[in-house]
């Protein structure tokens, strides 16, 4: 995992983490799963997206590859493997895909250029949603950072709630059969 943390590679976990996809998914049946990846499992959701059944891949303020003085590149990565991120590219052309993404844009920990890579690499099946640290809930001790938990003011109207909303509106869109 800490040559995951530098690398921009996939974690090994990930394999596993797509066969209980697969599995939730035939046991459960239904259209398929999504995922919600957080901080240092952010970008879990986009390597999981290349098994058929994750629909719903959403990344919150996705942490890794961490960003150094000595890694400033890691800056403009995801902890993808290029050849996955290639079967994911397939699929949000060939399938309609979408990825959601969010941070905030002062976090130290989700570089812009994290999100400029996955709009480059992805188009407009990246969905990105940047708040502003005003946005944030201001009760909380840290710095700006967990979108739709720490910092998350669940309010109508409140910035953080419309991102909670989003990834519910996302889930509902992709994973509920046509008769739910």
């Amino acid at each position: 995992e800490f040559t995951v943390m530098a690398t921009g590679k996939s974690s090994p976990v990930i394999d596993w983490l797509r066969a209980l996809a697969g599995h939730e998914h035939e046991t459960c049946g239904g259209p398929g799963v999504g995922a919600i990846g957080m901080c240092f499992t952010g970008g879990f959701a986009l390597a999981m997206a290349t098994h058929p059944s994750l629909l719903a891949p959403v990344l919150s303020q996705p942490s890794l590859p961490m960003v150094t003085p000595f890694t400033k590149q890691n800056a403009r990565n995801i902890d993808i493997s290029a050849e996955e991120l290639a079967v994911v590219k397939g699929r949000c052309a060939a399938e309609g895909l979408t990825v959601l993404g969010m941070r905030f844009k002062s976090d130290s920990f989700v570089p812009s250029g994290r999100f400029d890579f996955l709009r480059a690499q992805l188009g407009e099946a990246f969905v990105a949603i940047e708040l502003d640290d005003k946005d944030a809930n201001p009760d909380s001790p840290m710095k700006p950072h967990s979108v739709v938990t720490e910092h998350l003011i669940d309010e109508e109207g409140q910035p953080t709630r419309a991102a909670l909303d989003e990834v519910l509106n996302l889930f509902r869109k992709r994973l509920l059969s046509p008769a739910s």
